[in-house]
């Protein structure tokens, strides 16, 4: 008995051992700590966008910083002009952007770069489900890029698995996309990751201030630095990004005989609709601007193919009431590849836009 007593008190003696009452304080201050870490840090951490402000490129799995800036916009009654790189401008500088250039041929800060690097369709809807819920009641204008249907393997139907931009902003389990086969465990937490803001903050964290790396990673490279991070204004500024060189691709390039999807089993497209769907909801007036892909780069057939795709995107935007423009190519030597204008292409795109009815009074209008 004597040595029973003596095992017993030595399991317990580094022990703390917490009552049901105990545990409920302890949950409530875990609870408390997720929910109000992410707006103190948010007090803290000077972020004022300034003209022509996009997410930085390194920044572009910084979906917390995306929601902050989302909100902004929101509160600032500007334009959200959403999309992928093509928005973002990914051969271009800030300043050379489409909104930009909407923005300097009306005279106003009134359109806001909402674009972000690498979000195909799939993407852009988890980003705007979760991370943009903020515009509602406001205008959108919303960009389908048709590189995401040029193949399978772009429109995620490959059974083979496929390793795509963003994988922790799509439906993480319905509806099923062939070539994600990502475990039920990550999965899991990336769903919770969309639904949970202070895991966002986390990830803001290690981004902005750790360079995506584990703090305890980051340390064992940086061990003469301080360890705790520091709210920085520069680290979110455009001042970090960065643009990728590229040149014109000119008339002389090889043409391509692209393997189109069709839009009636395509995936992407079928994100896309729900993308305008979910703006709808919230109250919000948007513009459809599809293109303008760089039908030079096409051969005869993968054109023809595409402006039969084109017809049944134009049948499908107008049987929904959707205010829209398929824009037309622009000159040959003003594409650095089959979908990024350079900027005099965004120039003439805006100029293009600005000149369309619909687009003007979906832009327009009061809210």
């Amino acid at each position: 008995m004597r040595a029973e007593g003596i095992t017993r008190a030595f399991d317990c003696s580094h022990a703390v051992r917490l009552s049901g009452r105990q545990w409920i304080v302890v949950g409530i201050g875990v609870l408390a700590l997720m929910a109000l870490a992410p707006a103190a840090w948010e007090r803290f951490e000077t972020f004022e966008p300034g003209t022509d402000f996009r997410v930085p490129y390194d920044l572009s799995n910084d979906y917390w910083l995306y929601r902050r800036y989302a909100d902004r916009v929101d509160r600032h009654k500007k334009i959200a002009v959403v999309g992928d790189s093509v928005i973002w401008g990914h051969y271009v500088a800030p300043d050379q952007t489409l909104a930009h250039h909407l923005n300097e041929l009306v005279g106003d800060e009134r359109f806001a770069n909402l674009g972000l690097d690498g979000t195909h369709p799939a993407a852009l809807y988890g980003l705007l489900r979760h991370y943009a819920d903020s515009l509602s009641a406001t205008r959108v204008v919303i960009h389908f890029n048709p590189l995401w249907i040029t193949s399978k393997k772009h429109d995620l139907q490959t059974v083979k698995e496929f390793h795509f931009n963003h994988p922790k902003l799509v439906p993480q389990f319905r509806p099923k996309i062939p070539c994600y086969r990502a475990a039920f465990s990550q999965r899991l937490w990336a769903a919770v990751q969309q639904r949970v803001p202070f895991y966002a903050w986390t990830s803001h964290i290690r981004t902005a201030y750790y360079d995506s790396m584990a703090p305890q990673q980051w340390t064992l490279e940086h061990p003469y630095e301080w360890p705790l991070p520091t709210p920085q204004a520069d680290r979110l500024m455009p001042a970090r990004d960065r643009q990728f060189d590229g040149e014109s691709l000119g008339p002389d390039v090889k043409k391509q005989d692209v393997a189109w999807v069709d839009l009636e089993s395509s995936l992407q497209w079928r994100f896309f609709r729900r993308s305008i769907a979910l703006l709808k909801q919230r109250g919000n007036d948007v513009f459809v601007l599809v293109g303008p892909f760089n039908e030079h780069t096409l051969s005869d057939r993968a054109r023809e193919k595409y402006a039969t795709i084109k017809g049944h995107i134009e049948t499908w935007l107008r049987e929904n009431d959707m205010a829209h423009l398929i824009a037309p190519p622009l000159p040959a030597e003003l594409y650095v590849d089959t979908s990024h204008p350079m900027g005099q292409g965004y120039a003439l795109l805006a100029g293009e836009l600005l000149a369309h009815r619909s687009f003007r009074e979906v832009t327009e209008k009061e809210r």
